[in-house]
């Protein structure tokens, strides 16, 4: 239950803990009284502010509803005040941000630096509380219909406009506006044109704070049209055999649940690197916004999401918010949804968390949230520890629940080339499948097989084979390596960050992709490092290759995985991975295998291998021929 009180009563509660111990519950934090920073220090400072304004402007009879999380997102709005509209009698929500900045600079379109020890910008306020009020109108369908209902302001309240003050380059609206300490006369004004002073509202502010409880969460109607709009052009996948097939069994399974018969259906979806996955999944999510069903994408990869956001919808925020992550649906009322489609689903997570009295597994969750949930997964993807997306765990769970489980499985090869062959070598390469190593020629000979497979001797060999392929058959090019060396923070040179050469072989040195959250110029983000002109030169890890593809992949064996006496060794000392070097032995051993599987089978016309072990890149040589 979220945390509400009257602006009266929170001020009166702040004099004690309890208000604390009951958000830091809420939340999920530990409470420590004497704490000054963190979430529990912002609201020792925040709260007071914004209790005594409401209550110096008559407006103490107003509900405050405290760390709201919106809908499907992991985000929670500092407070909404909730009320009565002074002209139309009607609910009225106010969603604050509040901000305990003392200086910031703007620095773009929509982002502004601070001096608060963080290196990247931070958006602006008044465009991080617009976002908020968007995300709570497309997933409130209640209040989508009424949109003039809600508001967002941010309030700097330890802030003071002065000569230098640039925050104002922005375009405001009713969405975002932005208030400073000097200008507290303006917010209690604005205030008083959305929230009705008089206290004999006050029974109609709880109404209105209960209404926003307990309405049920699901993708608005607008934002299905919108994002309808958006995919219009989606229709350049053209599916064949089992990939339609996985396709229809959706589309049937949605029209079946519409007449409340039967089992739930779950749609486990099994097959290896290009495969069709995605192609499924976005041809779904097309026709699905079209026909305004209530369907969502979800991975557990941020990368993966941001690119689909990115080139998927268009660049469109809003139809870009229907694509998602697994761990937003923890709370989501069950058969909230038409469809989820859970794409990449083996890195579904597998630690259980404890709701409503029981445990739960993240694919519990996932299965709930959807009438019809779809699992998109490759078992030689699963690369942590802690993902638990296999084809057992989720039909074990699934039949569990009482749903029916309809299995597929892709058999063609639509990525490297289409080539089928290159695959089962890569498996039986790295000792994955039954078979033994064999060579590449060997395997493709007497075929008409094009897929190009080459090995170097060293990482200056590797570097230029991509940029000749990509010169002279042309396409995209990418290197990525196993995760064996320090991956450090960029670093401040003349006031512009620069990523530093962590990948050092010899006299050879390249630096990491950029890191999430880091800004850096002439750099692509870690989302885009494999979609962007300006991703090569840099390495890529197995967290930014993972769900990508590009025509001309090198990958870089580090000293985590060689091979002795003819069988791979799998080493931990070697590995800068802190979540894998945790696992069990054996463990271990299958994800960093699977790692080397996944940086070899992003190319979609070619793969140059080199390893830093001599022994091992001698192997790679006499099979990648």
């Amino acid at each position: 239950m979220p945390v509400i009180k009257t602006a009266y009563d929170l001020r009166e509660e702040l004099q004690h803990k309890r208000i604390l111990i009951e958000l830091s519950k809420h939340v999920g934090i530990p409470f420590r009284g004497s704490e000054e920073s963190g979430e529990i220090g912002s609201w020792k400072r925040s709260l007071p502010v914004l209790a005594n304004t409401l209550c110096a402007a008559r407006l103490g009879h107003v509900q405050v509803l405290l760390e709201y999380k919106l809908p499907y997102s992991p985000k929670r709005v500092d407070a909404i005040l909730c009320g009565v509209h002074p002209e139309t009698g009607k609910p009225s929500y106010v969603l604050v941000e509040l901000k305990q900045w003392e200086k910031a600079k703007a620095t773009g379109a929509g982002l502004v630096l601070t001096p608060y020890g963080k290196k990247q910008p931070d958006l602006h306020p008044a465009e991080q509380v617009r976002r908020y009020c968007r995300q709570l109108l497309d997933f409130v369908p209640a209040f989508a219909r009424i949109p003039g209902q809600v508001k967002g302001i941010a309030y700097m309240h330890n802030a003071v406009r002065g000569a230098d003050w640039s925050l104002d380059e922005f375009e405001f609206d009713d969405f975002g506006q932005l208030y400073t300490s000097d200008l507290q006369a303006d917010l209690v004004a604005d205030l008083w044109s959305l929230l009705d002073t008089d206290p004999a509202t006050a029974g109609a502010a709880m109404a209105a704070a209960h209404e926003l409880i307990s309405a049920p969460p699901s993708p608005a109607r607008n934002l299905l049209k919108t994002a309808a709009d958006a995919f219009d052009d989606r229709d350049d996948f053209v599916l064949l055999d089992e990939q339609q097939v996985a396709y229809k069994t959706v589309l049937d399974a949605v029209a079946e649940a519409d007449s409340g018969g039967g089992k739930k259906k779950v749609v486990v979806v099994n097959g290896g690197p290009g495969s069709g996955k995605s192609a499924i999944a976005v041809t779904l999510l097309a026709a699905l916004a079209r026909q305004k069903r209530k369907a969502l994408h979800a991975t557990g990869s941020k990368a993966f999401t941001e690119t689909l956001r990115l080139k998927v919808s268009g660049g469109d925020v809003r139809s870009g918010e229907i694509f998602k992550y697994f761990n937003e649906f923890r709370r989501a009322p069950a058969d909230a949804l038409d469809v989820l489609i859970c794409d990449e689903a083996h890195r579904v997570r597998g630690m259980p968390r404890h709701l409503h009295g029981r445990v739960r597994s993240q694919i519990d969750e996932l299965i709930d949230v959807a009438k019809v949930p779809l699992f998109l997964l490759d078992e030689h993807q699963v690369v942590r520890p802690t993902e638990i997306g296999t084809k057992t765990d989720i039909v074990s769970i699934a039949e569990m629940k009482g749903c029916q489980v309809i299995e597929i499985s892709l058999d063609g090869q639509y990525r490297c080339g289409g080539s089928a062959k290159f695959d089962e070598w890569v498996v039986r390469l790295l000792g994955l499948g039954a078979e033994p190593p064999v060579t590449w020629s060997e395997l493709v000979d007497d075929t008409e097989d094009e897929y190009v497979v080459d090995s170097v001797g060293s990482p200056h060999e590797l570097e230029s084979w991509l940029l000749r392929q990509a010169r002279h058959f042309s396409g995209t090019a990418r290197m990525a390596a196993g995760f064996c060396w320090e991956w450090r923070d960029p670093v401040e040179v003349e006031g512009s960050l620069r990523l530093l050469e962590d990948v050092q072989i010899g006299g050879w040195r390249r630096p990491w992709n950029a890191k999430q959250g880091f800004d850096v110029p002439g750099v692509p983000s870690a989302s885009l490092w494999a979609s962007e002109p300006d991703g090569f030169g840099q390495v890529g890890c197995i967290y930014t290759a993972q769900g990508f593809e590009y025509d001309w992949a090198g990958a870089i064996f580090g000293d985590d995985l060689v091979i002795r006496d003819g069988e791979w060794r799998a080493r931990r000392d070697f590995s800068f991975d802190k979540s894998v070097k945790a696992a069990d032995p054996a463990d271990f051993d299958r994800l960093v295998r699977n790692t080397y599987k996944v940086l070899m089978t992003r190319g979609m016309q070619g793969l140059c291998v080199y390893s830093t072990d001599d022994e091992t890149n001698a192997f790679l040589r006499e099979y990648a021929r």
